[in-house]
């Protein structure tokens, strides 16, 4: 095999130079050759999306007791949960048992029953939300590139509307060619590429809203409780926008969906995992409160959804569209990350299935000019194609999506994230039921059910009141 692929199958038979033994881990799988920096690089990647630049409006809602309060807690509570997952990778013993290369995979070996379709069911019809969401979040950022070119040059009080669906087609012709890397391991590069973006884009609002603080042109209104009853809300508006609030801040630190497959390839894996997942949440964390705080101190209780393609701010225009651009590039990396586990599953499943269909199992080989070997398989360049070509599909006839993706966030959040790695660090360990390790498991597991359900009922309300609003017709741009 040449070492200079960049793309290449896992398939033990195709190796046709060299000791085939040489490039296999000791499960006849392609040799695992990430590290913790690639696995810290894949969940930064996968968690701190351009939602990030939203904290500010959640703590708005919140204020400067709570809001703060509640990012280092879920910080706490999604590394704790995170590490109790890495351990179950390997069923029984966390480090010499057997492998399970899915989140099903590791359910099935701990819990077994209606909770391996539990998991399956949450887990990819989050994947498939969170696809369709970045579809429109990148198509946002790509048109708030444009609207800003606009406004620098007719002004602030021109609309400056622009459709967002040539850049969802945009999008979709860049996801179509990444969605033939075949598999999580050659994902380390965009990993890296989009983490690099994701700090970049935060790094320039966090300046400018530091800026924005400093120069102290205008009064700005902030509080310990947040936004005020019958000066900025009313009393009913109050408790669903804290709801949501509550459940943004949730989700923005969930990656849980992806823990495994990041974990399979890293070797120690849960060793490595739990280094990786303590970088990755130290990280997200530090730039969660930085942003929110800094953001609700430059723009107060009128803080944005997203204050760089909802103009927080306007000048410098250049360093907006460059902030704007880095969003975009990031969410193609984020795509597929949430993307290879969904096509992964279709994929295997099938190979099982019709083992004897040459056109779902048969590699073949092409030689790419400065990259080496590619195998191609024509299952996967169709169904990853059609995949890809759905999901943009769908964020054109329903802009609006991002609300219902809050819903989906809130269905998914507890099991995947709180519900099942307790469940199965309870098996693991033999934990005794009703002994004080298992009460406050279980105390935990039924306070993040209750803030799921709250956010929830937010998100029912957040989709309600866009559905009002919505004009079929309409240019879509960030509300």
């Amino acid at each position: 095999m040449q070492k200079n692929t960049m793309f290449i199958e896992q398939n033990t038979g195709d190796y046709e130079n060299g000791d085939p033994q040489k490039n296999l881990d000791d499960d006849g799988r392609e040799k695992r050759t990430g590290t913790w920096v690639t696995a810290s690089a894949h969940i930064i990647t996968a968690v701190i999306g351009s939602g990030v630049l939203s904290l500010a409006w959640a703590i708005a809602q919140l204020g400067w007791v709570v809001g703060p309060a509640v990012l280092i807690a879920f910080s706490f509570i999604t590394y704790f949960t995170s590490t109790l997952l890495a351990d179950c990778y390997r069923a029984p013993d966390p480090v010499h048992g057997k492998r399970n290369y899915t989140y099903m995979d590791v359910v099935r070996a701990y819990l077994g029953g209606r909770k391996v379709q539990l998991c399956g069911l949450a887990q990819y019809a989050n994947l498939l939300g969170v696809t369709i969401g970045y579809t429109i979040t990148a198509s946002i950022s790509m048109v708030a590139v444009k609207r800003s070119n606009c406004f620098h040059k007719y002004g602030h009080h021109v609309k400056c509307q622009t459709s967002n669906n040539p850049f969802m087609i945009i999008f979709a012709c860049i996801q179509i060619f990444l969605s033939q890397i075949p598999n999580f391991h050659k994902l380390s590069w965009l990993s890296i590429l989009a983490a690099v973006m994701s700090f970049t884009y935060a790094s320039i609002g966090l300046g400018l809203s530091i800026a924005k603080a400093a120069s102290g042109g205008e009064h700005v209104r902030t509080s310990l409780t947040g936004v005020q009853v019958g000066v900025d809300v009313s009393g009913s508006e109050k408790v669903w926008r804290t709801f949501q609030a509550i459940g943004d801040i949730a989700f923005a630190y969930a990656y849980s969906t992806v823990l495994i497959e990041i974990q399979a390839t890293s070797p120690p894996e849960n060793k490595s995992m739990k280094r990786a997942s303590g970088v990755g949440v130290t990280t997200t964390t530090l730039f969660y409160v930085l942003c929110g705080i800094v953001g609700y101190a430059a723009f107060g209780n009128d803080a944005p959804g997203n204050f760089l393609t909802g103009f927080g701010f306007y000048e410098p225009f250049w360093l907006i569209d460059f902030a704007n651009v880095c969003i975009a590039v990031h969410l193609i990396g984020a795509y597929q990350v949430f993307a290879q586990p969904l096509f992964g599953f279709v994929e295997s499943m099938c190979a099982r299935h019709y083992p004897d269909n040459k056109f779902i199992t048969r590699e073949h080989a092409m030689d790419v000019p400065f990259c080496g070997v590619y195998y191609l398989n024509f299952f996967r360049l169709v169904w990853r194609t059609a995949y890809v070509i759905v999901t943009a599909v769908l964020a054109m006839i329903f802009p609006f999506f991002n609300d219902f993706l809050g819903l989906i966030g809130a269905g998914s959040f507890w099991p995947l994230t709180v519900y099942f790695p307790i469940e199965m660090h309870i098996a693991q360990a033999k934990i005794p039921k009703y002994s004080f390790r298992w009460v406050w498991l279980k105390i935990l597991s039924w306070v993040c059910l209750i803030i799921s359900l709250i956010a929830a009922a937010g998100s029912v309300e957040g989709l309600i009141q866009s559905l009002k609003t919505y004009k079929p017709f309409q240019t879509q741009n960030e509300e």
